[in-house]
């Protein structure tokens, strides 16, 4: 279905992230989790896409098993860096063929070890340029197979609310996020945060920017001590509250302590979200089920056609 669609139908959208699984033994828990959390009836959920392109096929693999094994609609993550637009239009071909009908454009990540790149010789240095080549994909309708939605993909692009790692300039930063709404974008999916008074600044400075689509917020439960730094680096500049460390501190050595105040943080997160009219929620669940299962609980609900 396409984004358009979707977020008409849904007045308060919620949604999933995972990441390709490395093995047949990852595979297999996935899928296990993926069952679980489709009870929950999301919106839709997201496959992400590894550094320069690490997980192609991967990423490819997970989506279209999805799609056909499940009754949920897959958005997979696509990036600029390590590709050609030839790589991009043979991509896009293959989603579109499988009935793919979203696409999430980043910008993504350098990689790491790969001899001989540089940035500047990818045909995207940035992710308005991505969304630009796929709405030209989309225009080009007598390409489509037969059955693919005649308006090409949706497409949703990142927001960064405690700022872009690689942008400290915050009044730039938003003229980014413009250009890529501009050249295309359905709706903004933000990094995840802990303070959502961040959030609602960035929500406010979108709109003062012109800027109008819809902006689902991205919540990621801190499940282990652990978490915390390995969270810290995959999200540069992430804030993490002092009330939020202080409950952790408390936890001492007890696992079991820390997942129970990172859930209740997070389901406090989206109590308040859900108070403050947020357009969508996205939930990061790095391939695990039960923290996104306690949050629904929580909340006191039992799936997401119900959680408003």
């Amino acid at each position: 279905m396409h984004i358009s669609d979707i977020f008409q139908r849904h007045a308060t959208t919620f949604s999933f992230e995972f990441f390709p699984p490395k093995n047949d033994q990852a595979a297999d828990a996935l899928f296990t989790h993926i069952a679980q959390l489709e009870s929950l009836k999301p919106s839709f959920v997201s496959v992400t896409y590894g550094a320069g392109g690490s997980t192609r096929r991967l990423t490819h693999d997970l989506v279209v098993k999805i799609k056909q094994r499940t009754t949920l609609d897959p958005v997979p993550h696509l990036t600029c860096v390590c590709h050609k637009r030839a790589d991009i239009a043979d991509i896009l071909t293959r989603y579109a063929a499988a009935s793919v009908g979203n696409i999430l454009a980043l910008g993504g990540d350098a990689p790491k070890n790969t001899a001989g790149w540089r940035r500047e010789d990818d045909d995207f240095q940035h992710a308005a340029d991505l969304v630009s080549f796929i709405r030209e994909f989309n225009a080009r309708t007598a390409d489509h197979p037969p059955g693919f939605d005649p308006r090409g993909f949706g497409m949703g692009v990142a927001g960064f609310p405690e700022g872009h790692p690689a942008t400290p300039n915050r009044l730039r930063e938003m003229d980014y996020l413009k250009a890529k709404v501009d050249a295309g974008a359905d709706y903004i999916c933000t990094q995840l945060f802990f303070d959502n008074h961040d959030f609602y600044d960035f929500r406010d400075r979108c709109t003062l920017a012109g800027i109008h689509v819809p902006i689902i917020a991205g919540i990621m439960p801190i499940t282990s001590a652990a978490g915390i730094t390995r969270m810290a680096e995959l999200a540069l500049g992430a804030h993490y509250p002092a009330t939020l460390l202080r409950a952790i501190q408390r936890c001492g050595n007890d696992p079991d302590a820390v997942k129970r105040v990172g859930v209740h943080w997070a389901t406090e997160q989206c109590r308040d979200l859900l108070d403050n009219n947020v357009r969508g929620l996205h939930f990061y669940t790095l391939n695990h089920s039960d923290a996104t299962l306690a949050i629904y609980r929580n909340l006191g609900v039992a799936d997401s056609t119900t959680l408003r």
